[in-house]
């Protein structure tokens, strides 16, 4: 599928929308704490901030979700970061800049996210995005990502048809539940990518800045009338 002009952009929240690792670092070494432990090195968290509890714990205690001791360390690291969620958290660079020209194209914007509602109505409004056009939390369907749904949900609320969005994530399961949903998929390079290269994501654009995915709307836009006026003159 080549890129086409979108009438809707969904966007990841964690590592794409906005810089949580700090946050989520934290509570997973209060929980180290707690347990007499000594903190995991920031700079082993912050990469896999975006895949939650699961990885967060995977990289500081070893531990997968059938392994023993794995449901206490997630409930209590979840309360944690309940209780601290937007101590350090902040937009991207960019990101205010993005959501404003998205606002001046007459595009609407919304974001999906694993993050369960319990976290997501507490930090969005907190971190500025209390003004999407809507909020997909990871258990606002049956399924979170990356299974299409939520994504398909978003579209529904937005509007459009699923063929008409691009969604950005920072995570190979956001290209993955883009791809099932029938979207244009943008991996967004700038955020915490795991320990995967984006570039091999299957993505159908990478973008290395906010200002970048702006860039790659607007060309499209372009494009887009570009072709409206050619047909009109012919």
């Amino acid at each position: 599928m080549a890129l086409t002009a979108p009438r809707a952009i969904l966007f990841d929240l964690d590592g794409t929308l906005a810089d949580t690792a700090p946050d989520l670092a934290a509570a997973m070494n209060r929980v180290r704490a707690g347990r007499g432990l000594a903190p995991t090195p920031y700079e082993q968290l912050r990469p896999v901030a975006s895949a939650g509890a699961r990885g967060l714990i995977g990289a500081s205690f070893g531990l997968q979700p059938n392994d023993e001791g794995y449901n206490a360390l997630r409930d209590d690291f979840l309360d944690s970061y309940e209780a601290f969620i937007a101590v350090e958290s902040r937009l991207f660079d960019g990101i205010d800049a993005l959501l404003a020209s998205l606002q001046e194209c007459g595009l609407p914007w919304g974001i999906v996210t694993n993050k369960a509602a319990r976290f997501t109505e507490r930090l969005v409004p907190q971190i500025g995005l209390g003004h999407a056009g809507c909020v997909i939390s990871g258990d606002t369907t049956p399924h979170s990502k990356p299974h299409p749904a939520p994504l398909l949900e978003a579209a529904t609320r937005l509007g459009v048809t699923p063929q008409e969005c691009w969604y950005v994530g920072d995570d190979l399961r956001d290209i993955q539940a883009g791809r099932a949903a029938g979207m244009i998929t943008i991996a967004a390079a700038w955020g915490y990518c795991g320990h995967v290269e984006p570039a091999t994501w299957d993505a159908h654009a990478l973008a290395n800045s906010p200002t970048g995915l702006m860039d790659l709307i607007r060309g499209q836009a372009l494009n887009s009338i570009s072709r409206v006026t050619s047909s009109a003159v012919q």
